[in-house]
């Protein structure tokens, strides 16, 4: 049995790591992928595959101090129907780049609020897609939606352009949080917009739920979970609330003396799980929960749980595009990131160019270590035969690289022919065993609590 001290004694409660989203982490992105290479990665992709393609929406009507996403206010609907026809013209480009009969396995809008468009301005985007590629049989449509920030004409406007699965951020209905937090979202207004979501049609809702903000206590965390679960989601992430106010200006807001110690923290996740657990939801990875019919729970079980910047995903499409200002593109040979800031995004579509800043070209060694902690990250554990047979790895190498490893965790990881696993009392130490793995340097300040 593994106990909180000997957490502890392991840095649980003072490392900073990263949540391995991707590998190597987004800091380390160069400026050797630009446009040109972007856009060969694109006339690269196989005839007649499926792609991802991620469209991002950086505007909110308010910032919540809580979120590190790079993201702008605004009150009025000039910047965003400047911004729209930024996207229009980026998909048109997107289009004479990409083979023919590409098709899109999985859509998603995130932001930012996407959900600020106006019902005109979604049909709009929803067409220029289509021209750029249509959709597959049993193409996954997601949209993340503030119930502040919709109504029905624009949920209308969404079901009709095919919206299969809603995403909406809860991070915690008590009011006392939302209010140090920057986020005032009642569980009324919630509930209205899951039955107005449900009433279109709309089978599949997501719902992310944050642990460790200021003022969360075991009892409060409690109800938000409950009120969460009254309303039924497919699955939900359970993410902690990362304080970075360095990186994210808008987090001074926030007092730090008010935040849950990391050893707070942890008792603030388990109690959360085990209510997802106790009300039959199956655990995803580290922090995912999800019906047992649900893709996430079927990706688990069948050795397809994949991990992206979205978090966990059953999507097997090897290319990821990302459309928007900021947004980060995946393919077999990199990474590959638009221009951050808005304004530098749209010159680069302007002169009929992609806004490619940064990314990265994988090396053969990235992509081995890359696989192995997303294994991690998603079945805790790394598969030996695998790895042997796909890169090409000796077992004495690998047996020495785990063995390593295991030493550094004192022994508690499992060590057998099957490769490494880690068992369950010590799965908050996760990420801590992938960063083990991770050959890049790391620069503490850069990220977040462990736990």
């Amino acid at each position: 049995m593994v106990t909180k001290s000997q957490l502890g004694k392991l840095g649980l409660f003072d490392a900073k790591v990263p949540r391995y989203t991707s590998y190597p982490t987004a800091p380390h992105f160069g400026r050797d992928v630009g446009s040109d290479r972007f856009a060969s990665w694109i006339g690269a992709i196989a005839p007649g595959s499926r792609i991802s393609l991620y469209v991002h929406v950086p505007f909110c009507r308010r910032l919540c101090w809580f979120c590190a996403c790079r993201t702008q206010g605004t009150q009025t609907d000039k910047p965003v129907a400047a911004y729209l026809e930024t996207l229009k013209t980026e998909l048109r480009l997107l289009a004479k780049h990409l083979p023919e009969g590409v098709k899109l396995s999985r859509l998603h809008w995130g932001g930012g609020t996407p959900t600020l468009l106006s019902p005109q301005m979604m049909e709009d985007l929803a067409g220029a897609i289509q021209e750029v590629a249509p959709f597959a049989d049993g193409t996954e449509f997601s949209v993340e939606i503030d119930p502040n920030e919709i109504d029905a004409a624009r949920l209308d406007a969404l079901a009709r352009a095919g919206m299969t699965r809603a995403s909406i951020g809860v991070q915690d209905f008590d009011p006392d949080i939302q209010a140090t937090i920057g986020r005032m979202q009642s569980y009324d207004i919630t509930r209205d917009a899951v039955e107005e979501i449900r009433a279109r049609g709309v089978a599949s809702l997501n719902a992310d739920i944050l642990y460790g903000l200021p003022h969360q206590s075991r009892a409060k965390i409690t109800e938000s979970v409950q009120k969460l679960l009254s309303l039924n989601p497919d699955r939900v992430a359970l993410y902690g609330y990362a304080h970075v106010p360095w990186m994210a200006k808008r987090q001074q807001m926030i007092p730090s003396d008010a935040l849950p110690t990391p050893a707070e923290r942890l008792d603030l996740f388990d109690t959360a799980r085990r209510l997802f657990l106790w009300d039959h939801y199956e655990e995803i990875g580290i922090d995912h929960f999800a019906t047992k019919d649900d893709g996430l729970s079927i990706a688990r079980k069948t050795g397809r749980l994949r991990r992206n910047f979205q978090g966990y995903t059953d999507d097997t499409a090897e290319v990821l595009i990302g459309v928007g200002a900021s947004s980060i593109s995946r393919f077999p040979q990199g990474y590959a990131q638009n221009a951050p800031a808005t304004g530098a995004h749209t010159a680069a579509i302007r002169e009929g160019r992609f806004s490619t800043t940064r990314g990265h070209v994988f090396t053969s060694e990235d992509l081995m270590r890359g696989r192995m902690i997303e294994q991690l990250m998603c079945e805790f554990r790394i598969d030996a035969a695998e790895i042997r047979s796909r890169f090409g790895v000796s077992a004495p190498a690998l047996s020495s690289m785990l063995e390593r490893i295991n030493r550094d965790f004192d022994g508690l990881l499992r060590i057998d022919p099957e490769g490494l696993s880690i068992p369950q009392e010590a799965r908050p130490l996760t990420r801590m065993v992938a960063r083990n793995l991770d050959a890049y340097e790391l620069d503490k300040a850069g990220h977040s609590s462990a736990i």
